[in-house]
């Protein structure tokens, strides 16, 4: 019988060592179809996946077999964790490998908007030389404030404090005692303080019904007009109709969206304004992050699969 399913484009040196071990699948475009999906993992022990594959009381029902649940990535949005607990699945994932690429991102975009940086490339390429079109604004002693104080919103914050930004933070998980604040000398405050008085809010949430249009027009009305936006995390949490408002009247100077609400999102008014950076969710893309992906998740698998406990379960079975 087959052990491993891969259904999306996973590879690298931990997926090739998987096979020596266990009987491999690899069909990385089987997300794109759930009935096949369905059909072909009657019989596998072990599932590993990315954020296109649904994964649903509908998907589990018929898979007796399935012991674990590879999640490459952080976020659990497409998976139904309520349904892998009732069957009895394991399901891993990825908290902290692609964080540091995530970070890195963020302050990339945070930098690019405010010295104009795509803007003046394009001019220039075009030919022209327009020194005094793009001024820009330094970030050196403004105010940067994260939404979603963990390891992805710690370590962009830190990033911003070597810039010699100011940290606020805003997170109902955590303690003022928190370690990591301590590190950051990040003030912990309430959401509508920090959208208040941040130059740069940077989101790092995961999309829940609670963060559904958490950053809807009434967040937007509260932030300085000179205010930016970054959001590399899930595009759930934003509300695009009210950004793309606030951005269109100057209620906001700019942001910056590695992810959308829907994706690939429909081009429209967002994708024509030049206050707004626009990247396709690469955040985690990088070589690095990615072979510490795929080398957990695989490893976590093996285990699973060995009779052993994984190291980063989000569901026990």
């Amino acid at each position: 019988m087959p052990d491993v399913l891969i259904a999306e484009d996973i590879r690298g040196n931990a997926v090739d060592a998987l096979s020596p071990r266990f009987e491999v699948v690899f069909q990385p475009d089987l997300w794109r179809d759930p009935k096949a999906l369905a059909t072909q993992l009657v019989g596998f022990r072990a599932l590993i996946i990315r954020n296109q594959t649904k994964v649903d009381a509908a998907l589990l029902r018929p898979a007796k077999r399935l012991a674990v649940i590879g999640r490459a990535g952080v976020g659990l949005d497409n998976v139904d964790l309520a349904a892998t607990t009732r069957a009895g699945v394991i399901v891993t994932s990825t908290p902290e490998q692609n964080a540091i690429s995530v970070a890195e991102l963020a302050i990339g975009l945070m930098i690019s908007l405010a010295r104009n940086i795509p803007a003046a490339d394009a001019d220039t390429k075009r030919g022209n030389w327009s020194r005094r079109r793009f001024w820009g604004t330094e970030l050196y002693g403004k105010t940067f404030g994260i939404i979603g104080a963990g390891k992805i919103g710690f370590l962009t914050a830190r990033r911003a404090q070597a810039l010699g930004m100011k940290i606020l933070a805003c997170d109902p998980f955590i303690s003022r005692d928190n370690v990591l604040l301590f590190e950051l000398n990040a003030e912990l405050v309430s959401l509508e303080d920090l959208l208040s008085r941040a130059d740069v809010v940077s989101c790092h949430l995961p999309s829940t019904p609670e963060t559904a249009k958490l950053l809807n027009a009434s967040c937007f009305a509260r932030m300085k007009s000179t205010a930016t936006l970054l959001n590399t995390s899930r595009g759930e949490v934003v509300d695009e109709a009210a950004l793309l408002a606030a951005l269109q009247s100057g209620e906001l100077a700019g942001a910056a969206l590695d992810v959308r609400a829907s994706e690939p999102p429909i081009v429209a008014e967002l994708e024509k304004l030049p206050n707004v950076l626009l990247t396709p969710h690469i955040a985690a893309l990088t070589a690095e992050a990615q072979d510490r992906v795929t080398t957990a998740i695989c490893e976590d698998v093996a285990r699973v699969l060995d009779g052993k406990d994984p190291l980063n379960a989000v569901v026990k079975g």
